[in-house]
């Protein structure tokens, strides 16, 4: 059901208090150091001295030249920051404080405020089986303020994930290399090639969402389970013992799946759940590349 337009303000209002707070306070800082080095652009040419690398020779103007000139390139002062947001069917459910869909908006505003901090575009594809909205990257609070009321007030024709088709458009909407984050559930299975292609053209991390009820399930006795994204009932046996730990068996050998294709892939990734504060994984994030 569609949110009234007081409560929707309301609500990107809340979510703006609390990221940019936290962004200001702690994020930015950590951002700039993480990302803010990683994207050089070409600045002049000077000849070589003493010390410079091999690999710097400009071969072509060292042709012309008659004698070695070398590249020099400086840190690029606007980067853009790209989030693919899945606002899939699963990433409604949630045990405890909040939703997986409330956490990926909260993750996915302070990405985009810590961004603005150090002057950035950013841009976001909001999906699930299906691209649901494409946000060109842009400047400006008005702008992420537009990311935040959409992730929040979308309401996704399609129910299932697809991270590979989201990555596709991703790669061919996105020319020049960016930093982009990948906030998901991962609910999905198929998509390394992909994955492997956008880690090699830009600046990918995996922000995966999870919530204690993923892996276990409260011994309450015969429970209906249906999955969000198909629609299909089960009936599960919460009060069997083996059950529950075949149930969370799957699951262990899910994450240590994921956190191998995400290593074989070149791919950095960050854990968060929702029943607690993602100010620590995200800074141990930011720490590892800083």
């Amino acid at each position: 059901m569609t949110m009234d337009t007081k409560e929707l303000i309301q609500r990107v209002r809340r979510v703006e208090l609390k990221t940019r707070g936290l962004s200001d306070r702690i994020f930015s800082g950590e951002y700039h150091s993480a990302f803010k080095g990683r994207g050089m652009a070409f600045s002049e040419n000077r000849e070589y001295q003493h010390g410079d690398e091999i690999r710097t020779i400009d071969w072509n103007v060292t042709a012309r030249m008659g004698h070695p000139y070398v590249k020099v390139f400086e840190e690029e002062r606007e980067l853009t920051v790209f989030m693919l947001i899945d606002i899939s069917a699963s990433n409604a459910t949630g045990s405890q404080q909040r939703s997986k869909h409330e956490l990926i908006t909260e993750l996915s505003a302070v990405l985009a405020f810590s961004a603005m901090g150090n002057n950035d575009k950013v841009g976001a594809v909001l999906f699930s089986d299906r691209i649901e909205r494409f946000i060109p990257p842009k400047k400006g609070r008005s702008h992420i303020l537009r990311i935040i009321r959409e992730t929040i007030e979308i309401e996704p024709i399609g129910s299932k994930t697809d991270i590979s088709f989201a990555l596709e458009h991703f790669l061919s909407a996105m020319k020049k290399r960016t930093i982009a984050f990948l906030i998901s559930d991962f609910r999905d299975r198929g998509f390394e090639k992909t994955l492997k292609q956008a880690g090699r053209r830009h600046d990918l991390v995996a922000l995966r969402v999870t919530d204690p009820l993923d892996r276990t399930v409260p011994a309450v006795g015969w429970i209906p389970i249906q999955d969000p994204e198909t629609g299909l009932h089960r009936w599960f046996n919460s009060g069997n013992g083996q059950s529950r730990k075949k149930h969370d068996a799957a699951e262990r050998e899910r994450e240590a799946e994921l956190k191998e294709m995400f290593a074989r892939s070149g791919v950095d990734q960050a854990v968060l759940c929702t029943h607690r504060p993602y100010v620590q994984p995200l800074m141990q994030l930011f720490d590892r590349r800083g």
